[in-house]
């Protein structure tokens, strides 16, 4: 469905295949006059539809880029979507998923169709806490020219901010866990922000209990693909974030060995903000402070 989001900006609910033809709900947000520059995939976060994204996605396309979002599987709109010769269940009792399929199958399907439709522009990566950790994971992340990481980490539990980190340990392992045990999937009531299939929660339970996360899952093959990476690589760490501290950033990055990440800590006086935290760069408020800084190293050449 398609619509205006702002009036300068054109966007268009569509849906794309994943690498093994389960249709993913996204959204194109095009700029409606003038030449497009850049491509921007926009990767979200564990447990965040793609409408989160929506306000900083149209920013960019005002500026001139070409910019998807989309929802993995079993999120937002590729649960909930009913498309002919698809079935995409509204209950994620027995839904096959884990956090390796989503990078595998759905964040490297949607990089190669950005990289198929706009194969004459500089293909740039935007990645949200777990949409950051997944482009050391894909196939074909060399395509991709530039990478700005937000809030992403290899989040060990113990390297989280305390008391946080606490909560964590006590959250996952004597709530989350029984529940998804129990029911089949795990429930945002209980403080995700939304469902998220059993395969997925329980990876991402073993990952936050080891001390390397994803690093020390001997079964998680496509590690080998964080060295292919060698484009720009900028990390931003919010330092009110207890989720992606500044050692957990720091530990995501250093599986990018042929690059060399650009770490920056900011914190909200920065900016003249009260708050940022994990989610709070996509506020419409840091228009004119975090979005155009971003922005404009999205934009710049080499």
């Amino acid at each position: 469905m398609a619509g205006a989001a702002p009036d300068d900006v054109f966007s268009d609910d569509i849906t794309f295949p994943a690498a093994d033809g389960y249709l993913l709900g996204a959204t194109l947000f095009l700029p409606r006059t003038g030449a497009r520059h850049h491509a921007v995939l926009i990767n979200s976060a564990t447990a965040v539809p793609r409408k989160i994204y929506r306000g900083f996605a149209g920013y960019l396309a005002r500026r001139g880029c070409a910019v998807l979002t989309y929802d993995y599987r079993g999120i937002g709109d590729s649960r909930q979507r009913a498309v002919t010769g698809y079935n995409q269940p509204k209950s994620l009792v027995g839904f096959k998923a884990t956090m390796a399929d989503w990078a595998a199958l759905d964040v490297t399907a949607a990089v190669a169709w950005m990289r198929g439709r706009y194969n004459n522009l500089p293909l740039n990566y935007v990645g949200h806490s777990f949409g950051g950790q997944a482009l050391g994971l894909l196939s074909n992340n060399a395509e991709v020219s530039r990478a700005l990481l937000i809030a992403a980490q290899a989040a060990y539990w113990r390297l989280m901010a305390s008391p946080e980190r606490y909560r964590v340990l006590a959250y996952l392992n004597l709530v989350g866990r029984p529940l998804t045990r129990t029911l089949g999937y795990a429930p945002a009531w209980t403080g995700l922000g939304e469902d998220l299939p059993k395969g997925v929660f329980e990876q991402w339970v073993r990952w936050v209990m080891s001390k390397r996360y994803l690093f020390d899952d001997r079964e998680l093959k496509t590690l080998s693909n964080f060295a292919n990476y060698k484009g720009a690589l900028r990390a931003l760490c919010l330092s009110d974030d207890p989720w992606a501290t500044r050692p957990t950033v720091e530990l995501l990055c250093s599986g990018f060995t042929s690059t060399k990440a650009e770490i920056i800590t900011i914190s909200p006086g920065d900016i003249g903000a009260t708050t940022i935290g994990h989610l709070g760069f996509f506020r419409p408020e840091h228009r004119d402070t975090l979005w155009r800084g971003t922005a404009e190293w999205l934009e710049a050449d080499g």
